[in-house]
């Protein structure tokens, strides 16, 4: 199967960043709630969040962000993971003048049940 860009469905959860699905949670067996390239416009953010009985990972594409990680700042630039396990909580944030653009994927911890992003 092939999914052109064309035919990703595009969301936006926050101003400013806009997310393309790479995957639907179906095609995961909903055990993945998210797998998707988020833009990240300069000045906008994620907002601080927990992640209760799934996991998120970041892997950044394109240009520097800063994140909380459960409460300690971390800048990271192209290349660089960020991993959120089960119970933590982050926030990103694009303070630059460029967009920044990331791959997301959110993993319950037990195939066919969904977690929750809890908002801080």
């Amino acid at each position: 199967m092939v999914r052109r860009s064309n035919e990703q469905r595009s969301f936006t959860r926050f101003p400013g960043v806009d997310m393309k699905a790479l995957l639907e949670p179906e095609e995961m067996f909903d055990a993945g709630r998210l797998f998707a390239r988020v833009t990240i416009a300069p000045g906008s953010s994620l907002a601080y969040h927990r992640h209760d009985d799934e996991m998120e990972g970041f892997y950044i594409l394109k240009g520097t962000i800063r994140m909380s990680d459960n409460g300690t700042m971390v800048d990271l630039c192209e290349g660089d993971v960020l991993i959120t396990p089960e119970g933590e909580a982050h926030a990103v944030f694009n303070e630059t003048d460029e967009p920044v653009e990331l791959i997301a994927l959110i993993v319950s911890r037990k195939q066919g049940t969904a977690g929750t992003s809890v908002m801080l």
